[in-house]
């Protein structure tokens, strides 16, 4: 891509040893020869430069295999999810809404089953009380209807007792929310907030428009599992804001140097440095995430931070405490440390069961922090 935000250094350059990163590379190496996923890209940042930028292994395998490439999307799943938030960020620090807001301030028939006191803040937090809840495929392009099935989520456990990942429900609410305060769509939304201003109009998609849906990559799984995405022109075009977004490595790891810069990217101001310091705080601290068999995920508004707990999913164990990021499931993660200004993003085309996933999430992150000087 031509004219990308982040300006291209050498590892060295930037810091970074080179022992680390050649295992790092040789690990994806072997995972792909292996069979454990067909293809994978990794982007590594530090500072507002590029360093390093590498596309491994397959797109697709059938009809017939195509290699990946540098200008190939991947599903971001959960990845999403910080996006979705990025474009609620912006209508905070506008003024058009305060997380500490009623859902049903702005749905007013979400107060339905219950859900009248339930906050921005508390939805946001995975605190809200509807983990499970999600919406009908016919609401995908039919926003009407996805509010109506929105607003009559069910509560399965009392608002602000427990976190528990909500894995769409949150963010199907937020969108809704999104499109109430703006009167328009929100992946139209996200895109003109938070993705073009950043200049990744050409890598990161809520909604994959028809023209670039040939660069998308299959999305894989085990044999007889389900996997929780589609290889389908509806699935790549509904982008669903929780887990729909499609991209490149490096646009999620600019996106990170963008909250890593204070709100900044190069020339471009997104946001004030208040503002990402209040979205990447530890809202949950050492309450365990049913969800996330009890890990303390320390949640943010939307990324989540590793705090000093010897166990964190997908950020590495070895990461600094304050490092914040997100996930998608059985695939990919993306993160930024604030102590080193260096951040990263590896994604998959591949969602791989437990214990296998989070284990090798720890040993590429780990090859990162361990290449940080």
């Amino acid at each position: 891509m031509e004219n990308f935000p982040l300006p291209t250094a050498s590892p060295a350059e930037l810091g970074f040893a080179p022992e680390p990163l050649a295992r790092l590379d040789a690990l994806i190496t072997r995972h792909i020869a292996e069979g454990r996923y067909p293809g994978a890209q990794i982007a590594l940042a530090r500072n507002g430069r590029l360093a390093l930028f590498k596309t491994f292994g397959d797109a697709r395998l059938a009809p017939t295999r195509e290699a990946a490439t540098s200008d190939t999307l991947w599903l971001l799943f959960s990845n999403t999810k910080v996006l979705t938030m990025a474009a609620i960020w912006s209508l905070i620090e506008e003024g058009t809404l305060s997380v500490n807001d009623p859902v049903a301030d702005y749905l007013p028939e979400f107060a339905a089953n219950g859900k009248a006191a339930i906050t921005i803040f508390q939805v946001a937090t995975h605190q809200a009380g509807f983990p499970s809840a999600n919406v009908s495929r016919a609401a995908w392009e039919d926003h009407q209807k996805m509010r109506a099935e929105v607003c009559n989520f069910s509560l399965e456990w009392t608002p602000g007792t427990r976190v528990h990942y909500h894995g769409r429900s949150a963010h199907f609410t937020l969108a809704m929310v999104i499109e109430a305060v703006t009167g328009r769509d929100y992946r139209r939304e996200i895109h003109d907030r938070v993705i073009a201003p950043l200049g990744l109009g050409r890598e990161l998609y809520v909604g994959v428009p028809d023209a670039m849906q040939s660069r998308c990559a299959d999305i894989h799984g085990p044999e007889g599992s389900e996997v929780p995405g589609e290889n389908t022109a509806a699935f790549r075009a509904a982008g669903l804001p929780g887990s729909g977004g499609y991209g490149t490595a490096r646009a999620m790891a600019a996106l990170y140097q963008m909250m890593l810069g204070g709100g900044r990217l190069g020339d471009a101001r997104l946001f004030s440095r208040r503002l990402i310091e209040f979205a990447t705080r530890d809202f949950t601290g050492e309450r365990g995430d049913d969800g996330m068999n009890g890990i303390m995920m320390h949640r943010g508004l939307g990324p989540h931070s590793r705090g000093l707990h010897p166990l964190i999913r997908g950020l590495g164990s070895l990461a600094h405490p304050t490092t914040f990021g997100h996930g998608g499931i059985g695939s990919s993660y993306a993160w930024g440390d604030p102590a080193s200004g260096v951040s990263f993003a590896y994604v998959t085309n591949f969602v791989a069961p437990d214990p296998w996933h989070s284990s090798r999430l720890d040993r590429i992150s780990n090859l990162v922090h361990a290449a940080i000087d």
